[in-house]
């Protein structure tokens, strides 16, 4: 996290003179003006400002440019015209890419300066896919591209990411609604029977059932909700959501919000400023997951991040 103590003041620091200038110096805010906490409000604008920092990294979801399944037994990759899977970006030959017994082997085009997990890559390796413990990431382009193995059911596919991706340079900006801490709700936890899953289907069609160690329950302007939690109660857990502003406003595919885990009185906090867009706002080559029906909720949660409007083509 690169909130540190120094930023977070300086933050903190201006709203503090902006709500000052706001009121005409001496002057008090009329009593029924609500006046924002500084300190929430330094705490978004850092929430916002790492949330841009992470989607712009070199490996950022912006700099996704191919998912490539795997439909043969061996496929050439490449650049070039030759190649049976071709990518948008890197050499005309990368290599060849195997799959054998639920498992998939990489060999490199001879004599290219290619990389796996940082150190150099000489000859024929398996590739560990993104729901192995330790996936493998095979770096071209000194470094500026990526390509891994995800698997999704018993498919494998290639995702590549590259730092000169147009949708990481060309990046247009993410746009929020005000900061208001009344969408930050408290919520009751109840847990679900140990072992209880629930089917998420996500936006390639693929279904998975997915642990669901309990749900929430919250009021809002009088009517109550009830969301289901993925994740780890001990850990964080994780809601994927749509409601009345998705496709009106916010991304129509719904939006994603962590949490930490229930405390000791089994309470929530549900803080909606922070509810983002999915990857699948700002790349064709993502395949997330969608909200399950329990979770489309009959709101209008006007809070958090709004739909990303993406560049416009270059001709």
């Amino acid at each position: 996290m690169m909130g540190n103590d120094k930023w977070k003041m300086g933050i903190l620091a201006a709203l503090l003179l902006l709500a000052a200038c706001g009121r005409g110096g001496d002057k008090a805010p009329a009593a029924d003006t609500p006046v924002a906490d500084p300190e929430f409000l330094a705490d978004n604008a850092i929430w916002r400002a790492e949330r841009k920092e992470r989607l712009l990294q070199p490996d950022g979801w912006t700099s996704l440019v191919g998912l490539h399944w795997l439909e043969l037994k061996a496929h050439y990759i490449g650049s070039g015209p030759g190649s049976g899977i071709r990518l948008a970006v890197g050499p005309d030959k990368l290599g060849m890419v195997q799959q054998q017994n639920g498992k998939v082997y990489f060999t490199p085009e001879r004599g290219l300066p290619l990389s796996l997990n940082g150190e150099p890559l000489k000859g024929k390796v398996e590739l560990k896919s993104d729901m192995d413990a330790a996936p493998d990431t095979v770096g071209f382009d000194d470094g500026k591209g990526q390509l891994t193995v995800i698997r999704r059911g018993d498919r494998f596919a290639l995702r590549v990411k590259h730092a000169d991706a147009d949708s990481r340079l060309h990046f247009t900006g993410l746009e929020y609604w005000p900061a208001d801490a009344s969408w930050k709700i408290l919520a009751k936890y109840i847990p679900n029977p140990a072992g209880k899953t629930i089917p998420i289907v996500d936006i390639i069609g693929i279904t998975t059932d997915t642990p669901n160690p309990g749900a929430v329950e919250f009021e809002r302007d009088g009517h109550s909700y009830r969301l289901e939690a993925l994740g780890d109660p001990d850990d964080e857990l994780f809601f994927i959501v749509a409601d009345r502003t998705s496709g009106h406003g916010s991304y129509p595919a719904g939006r994603y919000l962590y949490t930490p885990g229930p405390d000791a009185a089994g309470y929530v906090s549900l803080d909606f400023n922070r509810a983002y867009s999915p990857p699948c706002a700002f790349t064709p080559f993502a395949t997330c997951p969608l909200p399950p029906p329990e979770n489309r909720l009959d709101l209008a949660i006007t809070a958090g991040e709004k739909a990303y409007v993406p560049p416009k083509p270059v001709h």
